[in-house]
């Protein structure tokens, strides 16, 4: 028997007929002592036994790990890290992808007074050297000898970086062995300094536009939005079934979506489990093996499955009746919205449920029945499919500068196509030009350096473009640094048509472009797997690249999709003309960031013959 969502209901500021502020009230209370480094060692003495994580075997089986145990680890690390000379409020870089040892080392981080600072796995040599000398970090742990590599050469430029640790090579082990001598009593004392209102971490930005900028996030901005998070999805961190509830964590911990959700499983005493690959047979491999209850994931991720599901179903033949169920989830999803699905639909969908549903499913593990979907908008489309297809999808929006969400998809109440309502003990306000403004405790305290600190109180302005509904769900439209002015004056969001783009297999990325032009057009790149099934089907697996992006069946295949998402806006918005480039848009060659945003000012000076070709002649359409 599930337990009843503990949802309030928001509080509305209409103006004019239009709702301009929505508030929704704190359901969790506001911690008065302590820090995030307080949460292995309370739940050791609470429940010892309890499993909170899991670790994989060489051999690739799972291995529970007790709250006893890993609060002995915890204790053991940071009397390492003491040992090592880092004092109280020192900064501790990780760079590492996602597992295990990144997450034991945060919290012993953070049991002795530190500051951690995350750095992406991928980042390049000049990036993790601007944040570690930014933050002024002392000490920087990697996972791998390539890594390592990458600070060594830079070590020249950071004479205070005392410390350079490998996991690979052994590094959690030396720290435990260094702080063998040191007292438990010293951990406990400098835990015991820490506040709520104490730094726990910087997390600096993607840096579209510019050098990464280090967010100030303290313990206070974690506890409200993790507890709040825990007690508004109550089904998702808590066990509602025999299945005790889990996670497996494959996004980055050097994002903040990842590193919220990480936290949030420690502090609900939720099974945390890392996979350190995304390619798609490890990825696979382990969530068969974890089988975690719900996921976390980015539309990417989530429109891969599904389109490597519609081709497994062409190559057998069956992408008919793959196209059938998948109309069949959507209809239904979108009927959860609104009134139940009626008796036909239901029985549709449960002819549909062991031939295509559950193959979805099972290749998620078997067991997952909740989705948290963020970073950018997943689309009405796909969100409806997963609905319908048994798992819930609770989308949300929110930015590093906000410690992951500020708004969720309140549970049974779901408004497809829309991020949900504020997060409890969260505000969002329309300004007159559209702009998205945030408020809450879980709003950063400030970027570091910047001799500013941001007031308890004040609206955060997130750059983004959104509105709020009648009954206060928010729906973002684009940025508001992105907006397309054409030459004839008419506004442009860019993001719906290029997230409805994004969704097709054959696409990979696409930026829309348009400033101070005509009309609207659109440079798209080839989704490699995708592309490879499409070859496969029509016999064209030796057809050059260069010839292949001219080939008409393949641009007959990409008019449709573009057809399809012109629906999307008014004729004055749709995309005209397209060009497909030969290469894809990748973090290497300074197209995307770490977290897969574009770059649209470094993709637009690198094909700005492309973008000019789109503008010459006759106008298609």
């Amino acid at each position: 028997m599930e337990a009843e969502p503990k949802l309030v209901e928001p509080v509305r500021t209409v103006v004019d007929g239009v709702v301009r502020e929505v508030r929704v009230p704190a359901l969790a209370p506001v911690p008065t002592h302590g820090s995030l480094g307080d949460i292995p060692f309370d739940n050791a003495a609470q429940a010892p036994n309890e499993a909170v994580l899991a670790r994989k075997d060489a051999d690739g089986t799972w291995r529970d790990v007790t709250a006893a145990e890993f609060a002995a680890e915890v204790l053991a690390v940071a009397k390492g890290l003491i040992a090592e000379g880092l004092r109280e409020g020192d900064r501790l870089a990780i760079m590492a992808r996602t597992t295990y040892e990144w997450t034991l080392l945060d919290f012993a981080g953070w049991a002795a007074g530190l500051v951690t600072v995350p750095i992406y796995p991928t980042s390049s040599a000049l990036q993790a050297r601007w944040i570690i000398q930014d933050s002024g970090a002392v000490a920087c742990a990697v996972e791998d000898t390539a890594q390592a590599r990458i600070i060594s050469a830079e070590r020249a430029n950071l004479p205070w970086l005392a410390h350079l640790w490998e996991f690979d090579t052994g590094a959690i082990g030396r720290l435990v062995k260094a702080g063998e001598r040191i007292p438990d009593a010293l951990v406990h004392a400098r835990r015991g300094n820490r506040t709520p209102d104490s730094v726990a971490t910087l997390i600096y930005t993607s840096g579209t536009t510019g050098q990464p900028k280090g967010c100030v996030i303290t313990h206070a901005n974690f506890f409200a939005e993790v507890d709040n998070s825990i007690e508004l999805l109550h089904p998702v961190f808590t066990s509602v079934s025999k299945d005790p509830a889990s996670t497996l964590l494959f996004l980055p911990l050097s994002h903040v979506f990842g590193r919220m959700v990480a936290v949030g499983c420690l502090r609900a005493r939720v099974k945390l489990g890392h996979a350190p690959s995304i390619r798609t047979e490890d990825l696979l491999a382990d969530l068969a093996g974890f089988r975690p209850t719900f996921l976390l994931a980015i539309p990417y991720v989530l429109e891969k499955v599904y389109n490597t599901a519609r081709a497994t179903a062409e190559k057998m033949g069956r992408a008919s009746s793959f196209d059938r169920a998948a109309r069949i989830a959507r209809r239904f999803g979108e009927g959860i919205e609104g009134k139940a699905p009626g008796p036909m639909l239901r029985a549709a969908r449960a002819l549909y449920d062991p031939l295509v549903y559950r193959r979805i499913r099972t290749a998620l593990g078997g067991r997952v029945r909740y989705i948290l979907s963020g970073g950018s908008p997943l689309g009405r489309r796909l969100a409806a499919f997963y609905t319908g297809a048994g798992i819930e999808v609770f989308e949300g929006y929110g930015l590093t500068e906000t410690t992951g969400a500020s708004t969720v998809t309140p549970p049974q109440r779901p408004r497809l196509g829309t991020v949900g309502w504020p997060l409890p003990g969260t505000a969002v306000r329309i300004a007159p030009d559209g702009e998205v403004l945030l408020g809450g405790r879980h709003v950063f305290a400030g970027y570091w350096n910047s001799g500013q600190a941001l007031p308890y109180g004040s609206w955060l302005a997130t750059g983004d473009i959104g509105e709020l509904d009648a009954d206060g769900y928010l729906t973002i439209t684009g940025r508001k640094k992105d907006l397309i002015i054409t030459s004839g004056g008419k506004n442009v969001a860019p993001a719906p048509l290029e997230d409805w783009l994004r969704a097709h297999p054959l696409v990979g990325q696409c930026m829309v472009v348009g400033d101070n032009r005509p009309y609207i057009a659109a440079l798209i790149t080839l989704e490699p797997d995708g592309l490879w099934h499409w070859r496969q089907m029509r016999k064209k697996q030796n057809m050059p690249m260069r010839e292949l992006v001219r080939d008409e069946e393949l641009l007959a295949d990409l008019q449709r999709a573009v057809d399809e998402a012109n629906q999307l806006v008014s004729r004055a918005e749709s995309i005209r003309r397209f060009a497909v480039l030969p290469g894809d848009f990748t973090e290497a060659r300074g197209h995307l960031t770490p977290s897969l945003k574009l770059r649209r000012g470094a993709i637009a000076r690198d094909y700005a013959d492309r973008i000019d070709e789109l503008y010459r002649g006759p106008r298609e359409g």
